[in-house]
């Protein structure tokens, strides 16, 4: 039962309060009753609001489309955290790691040197975050494409930033609209306007 309903049916509960100097990445596999894609921000708790159809939408898309495209050694996965250091465990909304990150079945996270990209897909709750917080600690944490996809008139607008490694900094190489056609981090062709149209065809 979720804490919500919990909560409307006069049932206690009881949200968990932060030790000194806040949670840590391991805690997010060990707290009980974590909303669905909690993230841990410099030792914060952040919980995700109601997604809308087009955050939905936008990431199985670019899930579908980057793992037809990627070369086999490599995946698209959504939704999944990343242990960037002992106070933070973001959760990007797409990634491409190496087939070879896989631990296994169980496997909650994965470690920064896997990630190959980076997507989040911009919320109302998550401007801040994903234009400044996330961009600066995937940066320091040296992966070297990230993208933030934003919705102009129900279709994604991709802002690609690639990694300067002398400066662990990003600067954007481009931005995208109903087309995205890139070299890098391997070649691909996307019809962004494909979001909108039931299934996705395998080139996007």
């Amino acid at each position: 039962m979720s804490a919500a309903r919990e909560y409307a049916q006069g049932e206690h509960y009881e949200w968990p309060r932060p030790p000194t100097g806040g949670w840590t990445a391991d805690d997010l596999d060990r707290l009980p009753n974590l909303p669905p894609h909690t993230e841990l921000i410099d030792g914060n708790l952040v919980f995700m609001s109601p997604q809308t159809r087009f955050h939905t939408r936008t990431i199985h898309f670019l899930v579908s489309v980057l793992t037809a495209q990627a070369p086999e050694h490599l995946e698209a996965i959504a939704e999944m955290t990343i242990k960037l250091d002992k106070r933070n465990r973001p959760e990007p909304d797409v990634l491409v790691v190496p087939l070879a990150a896989d631990t296994g079945p169980r496997q909650t996270s994965f470690r920064p040197e896997d990630v190959i990209l980076a997507v989040e897909v911009v919320s109302d709750d998550s401007v801040e975050r994903d234009r400044e917080v996330k961009p600066a600690k995937y940066a320091r944490a040296g992966f070297g494409h990230y993208w933030r996809v934003e919705e102009n008139e129900g279709l994604p607008v991709v802002y690609v930033y690639e990694l300067d490694p002398a400066t662990k900094s990003y600067g954007l190489s481009g931005i995208h609209h109903k087309q995205l056609k890139l070299d890098r981090p391997f070649p691909m062709d996307i019809d962004l306007t494909g979001v909108t149209r039931r299934g996705f065809t395998a080139n996007g």
